[in-house]
Parts: structure tokens; sequence; C-alpha cells
């Protein structure tokens, strides 16, 4: 059963943006790609809000996930949260239904 993260990074003076361009350019985003039981990690712009960031995070399961917040990786985003100042939105969603 796959878990759905969909994090909104807020911040202003374009801050997000900044946040989510370093997180590609620092190979963090990379990183958490290549974690095992990660099956997405993308950034999205939102039209109507050029101060917010989505990030669309999914895992195979909430085992996948807790590692992952368990690994090095979650201080260096945190700290690069920290950087630039942004605020945090959260929603978790779980599949109902495996694929086959």
């Amino acid at each position: 059963m796959s878990i759905t993260i969909n994090i909104y990074y807020k911040g202003e003076n374009g801050n997000a943006k900044k946040f989510a361009e370093e997180m590609v350019s620092s190979g963090i985003v990379e990183k958490v790609r290549a974690e095992e039981g990660n099956e997405r990690y993308e950034y999205f712009f939102p039209m109507d809000d050029k101060e917010t960031v989505l990030l669309i995070d999914r895992w195979k399961n909430e085992e996948a996930l807790d590692i992952h917040h368990k690994s090095v990786m979650m201080k260096e985003i945190a700290d690069l949260r920290n950087k630039y100042h942004l605020s945090m939105k959260v929603e978790k969603f779980k599949s109902l239904k495996e694929e086959k």
C-alpha cells in the first residue's frame, strides 16, 4: 500500500522556490529518490501562489517512510527549510488498493 505525502512549503520573496532549487542542486533530491521504497519525489509550483512549492512524495509503505524520516537527509532538509524560513502544511494519503 503506497503512501503519498503532499508537503506545501510556504515562504516569502521566492524563498520556497529557492529552497526547492537548492534541494535539487545540492543532490538531496537524488539521494531521496535513490532510497529504498521511494516511488516519487517531485516539486510543483502553483500558478496562483508564487510563494508556495508543493512536494509530492510517495513511498512503498510506512516502513520505508519511517526509515526515510530517520535518515541524515531529514536534518539536511530541515536545515534548508530553516535557512529559507519556510512553513509547512502536510497531507498524508494511503492507497486503498494495490494495483496488480
